[in-house]
């Protein structure tokens, strides 16, 4: 049978969304071939990640929420898709907030101003083991890593952390300082990072103000990355380079960004849009598992 999806962004990063909760789809299958099939921008529907909701017996939360990228790789978090199944279960609900588990943690996401939506994305780690790394790094606030001549690198000295997934943050004074497309799935894949890193660069405009752009584990070049987001906040904290609340514009927009100092969990707000409904195939399911 056909199988519906909705089609959401955050800030242009743009997921299918499939409900697995209805009796119907209870069981659905996603490979990696089936999520590659989706995300296929030529040939699919085209996506950023593909994202599954199932039932959820935990008590407290109103839903499990699987995260594919569209390389068909499964991560454990996606700030902008957790802000769009947010908006998506409270108006579905008519509730002003949901619970969300992912991979990751448990998640909260609230009604914000303006219609937008706030989720609580958890604790950042910076132990190397935690990020991962392939080897010790006492001070994450930046290891040894570079492109470029030794003596006069283009790119060096990221800070990391894992805010759910692994990212490196490269602090630059000029963002197309380098193609991130051509450095990206290089430095994505770089031997220090044994599960692959997202990786971004960062200009800090101001104490409470950073551009970013991102390449995505999984997806390439994106207009928005919300754990990207989140990554460079608490990583300009860290080092002194802003305070711990801060606006983050990428290509799509804005999000913002509160580490809060209380409970060490980070807040992130921005809009979402909802697209388009729709219907994959069956076919897409046979083929991608043929």
């Amino acid at each position: 049978m056909a199988v519906p999806f909705l089609k959401m962004n955050g800030l242009g990063n743009d997921f299918v969304i499939i409900d697995a909760r209805r009796a119907a789809l209870r069981g659905l299958p996603m490979t990696a071939a089936i999520a590659r099939a989706i995300g296929d921008r030529d040939n699919g529907v085209g996506c950023d990640q593909i994202i599954i909701l199932r039932p959820d017996e935990t008590e407290g939360v109103d839903v499990f929420m699987e995260i594919f990228n569209r390389d068909g790789s499964r991560v454990a978090a996606c700030g902008n898709a957790t802000r769009c199944v947010g908006d998506l279960l409270m108006r579905e609900s008519g509730q002003d907030a949901v619970v969300i588990r992912t991979d990751a943690d448990i998640l909260k996401a609230w009604r914000a101003v303006d219609d937008m939506v706030e989720v609580d994305m958890g604790r950042p780690r910076f132990g190397w083991q935690d990020i991962p790394l392939a080897e010790e790094f006492r001070d994450t606030r930046g290891i040894e890593l570079q492109i470029g001549p030794i003596d006069d690198p283009v790119l060096h000295t990221p800070s990391v952390v894992n805010v759910g997934n692994p990212h490196a943050v490269f602090w630059v004074d000029d963002l197309d300082v380098v193609d991130l497309a051509v450095a990206g799935p290089l430095l994505e894949n770089h031997p220090v990072f044994p599960e692959g890193t997202n990786i971004s660069l960062a200009k800090v405009e101001a104490p409470d103000h950073i551009r970013l752009k991102v390449w995505e584990r999984g997806a390439g070049l994106t207009k928005a990355c919300g754990t990207a987001a989140c990554a460079a906040a608490v990583c300009a904290a860290r080092k002194g380079l802003t305070g711990r609340k801060a606006r983050i514009t990428l290509p799509g927009g804005d999000l913002f960004i509160h580490w809060r100092e209380e409970d060490d969990r980070i807040r992130m707000t921005g809009p979402v849009e909802h697209e388009f409904d729709g219907e994959l195939p069956e076919e897409m399911f046979e083929s991608a598992n043929a």
